[in-house]
C-alpha cells in the first residue's frame, strides 16, 4: 500500500528533507499545502500531452490508453489527470509528486530485479481505471487539486533517487501511465545516470505509447486483475484484451516483466480461472515470467467482501506451478516458501525473503550453484 499524503509522506528536496510521518505531523503538511496553494489547480503548471488528436470545435481525443477519451474544452479525461485546454490536451499532473518514499524493491513486488535494493518510489494522482477494490484510492481516484503535492522536475527526481542510494526509480502507488510524459523524461535521465526505471501498472495503455516507453524503462510489473472480461468491466472499468496485449508487447520487447494477480474472494479466485491464467502466461509469455498471487483486503468500494483466505493464495501458487510456471510467489501471507526464489532444476532456495526483506541471496550473476541460470535483472 502506498504511503499517501494522508498516512506517510516523505519528500526530499535539494538541500532539504521535508518528512511527515503519520499522526501529529500531518497538520503541518496540510497547513503548508494550503498556504502554498497546492490544493488549488495552479495556472501555468500544465504540460502539453503526447498522443492525442485535435478534432473540430476544439475537441480532442486522447490516444494514450484504451479509454480514448473525447474531451470538450475544459473537460478532464476519465483518468482525472489530462485535460482539454483551448483545444489541446495537457497533463495536469506533470511534476506534481503527491507521494514519495524509499521502498525495498520487493514491495513493488519485483523479485527478479536487483534483490535487496532500494527503489525511489513516486506517485501523482489519477488513474485510467476505477477498481472498486483499489488500495490507493485516495491518490488514484483524486483530481490533482484535491491532494497536496510538491513540484519536482524529472532531473530532481533522478537526483533524489541517487542521493537516497536507490538503484531504481519506481513509478507506483497510482497508475503511472497517466503521467506518461513525466515518466518518459525521468526514465531517460535515470538511464544516463545508471539508475533503473521500473513501472508498476495495471497495463492499460495503447500499443504505440507503450512501444516508446519500453525503449526507455527497464522493468514492468502488471497488476493483472482477472482472466474474465466480466470482472474487468464490472470491477475496474477496463477491458481484459487490452491488458493481455500489453503483457505480450512487454515480453516481446525484452523489458523484464512480472505479473501480480490480486485474488478477490468469489470474483477471480476459482481454480479454473487460476489454471486458465497460468496456462495463458506459460503459452504466451513463457514459463519464466514470475507470477505473484496476493490477498485482497476490504478496501474502497468493495468492503463487503472478506479478506482472501490464506489457503486460497497457497492453492493458487500450487496450481500455477502445476501448470508449468517456474517462479510463483505469494504476497500478504506468512509463507516463506512462497517468497523464496528456487532453482527450477534442483529446487534449491537461492534467494530467501521475509516480508519484503532479503535474508539470504546465493545467486551469483543470475546463476545457481549448479550453473543453472535464472532470468531477471541482477546487476
Amino acid at each position: 500500500m502506498a504511503p499517501s499524503l494522508h498516512k506517510k509522506f516523505t519528500f526530499i528536496l535539494p538541500g532539504l528533507f521535508l518528512i511527515a510521518l503519520i499522526a501529529p505531523s500531518l497538520w503541518l503538511i496540510s497547513g503548508l499545502a494550503h498556504s502554498a496553494g497546492w490544493f488549488e489547480e495552479q495556472p501555468g503548471t500544465e504540460h502539453l500531452a503526447m498522443y492525442y488528436d485535435k478534432l473540430p470545435n476544439r475537441m480532442v481525443q486522447c490516444r494514450l490508453c484504451p479509454n480514448r477519451c473525447m474531451l470538450a474544452p475544459g473537460q478532464f479525461g476519465t483518468c482525472k489527470a489530462r485535460k482539454n485546454i483551448g483545444g489541446d490536451l495537457y497533463s495536469m499532473v506533470y511534476g506534481k509528486i503527491a507521494s514519495a518514499h524509499v521502498d525495498p524493491i520487493e514491495k513493488k513486488p519485483f523479485f527478479h530485479v536487483l534483490p535487496g535494493s532500494k527503489a525511489f518510489s513516486i506517485a501523482t494522482t489519477g488513474c485510467n481505471m476505477h477498481c472498486l477494490f483499489c488500495q490507493n484510492w485516495e491518490l488514484s481516484q483524486a483530481f490533482p487539486h484535491e491532494v497536496p503535492s510538491i513540484p519536482m522536475t524529472p532531473a530532481q527526481v533522478v537526483e533524489e533517487a541517487a542521493r537516497s542510494g536507490s538503484r531504481s526509480i519506481a513509478f507506483t502507488y497510482n497508475e503511472p501511465v497517466i503521467n506518461y510524459e513525466f515518466m518518459l523524461e525521468t526514465a531517460r535521465i535515470a538511464r544516463s545516470r545508471g539508475i533503473k526505471s521500473i513501472v508498476i501498472s495495471a497495463g492499460y495503455i495503447n500499443p504505440e505509447p507503450l512501444a516508446e516507453l519500453l525503449r526507455t524503462v527497464d522493468a514492468y510489473k502488471v497488476d493483472f486483475k482477472a482472466f474474465r472480461e466480466e470482472f474487468y468491466q464490472k470491477l475496474t472499468g477496463g477491458h481484459l484484451a487490452d491488458v493481455l496485449e500489453t503483457m505480450q508487447l512487454i515480453h516481446k520487447s525484452g523489458v523484464w516483466l512480472e505479473v501480480l494477480n490480486l485474488l478477490v474472494p468469489g470474483e477471480n479466485d476459482s481454480e479454473a480461472e487460476i489454471r486458465e491464467l497460468s496456462r495463458w502466461i506459460r503459452e504466451n509469455l513463457g514459463p519464466d515470467v514470475p507470477l505473484h498471487f496476493s490477498r485482497h483486503f476490504p478496501q474502497y468500494k468493495l468492503r463487503n467482501l472478506p479478506p482472501t483466505p490464506i489457503e486460497t493464495v497457497l492453492r493458487a501458487r500450487a496450481i500455477a506451478r502445476e501448470e508449468g510456471l517456474r517462479y510463483v510467489y505469494t504476497g500478504n501471507v506468512a509463507f516463506p516458501e512462497g517468497e523464496a526464489t528456487l532453482c527450477p532444476g534442483s529446487g534449491q532456495k537461492v534467494i530467501e525473503r521475509i516480508a519484503h526483506a532479503v535474508i539470504s541471496n546465493n545467486l551469483k550473476n543470475g546463476e545457481c550453484a549448479d550453473g543453472e541460470k535464472i532470468p531477471g535483472i541482477w546487476n
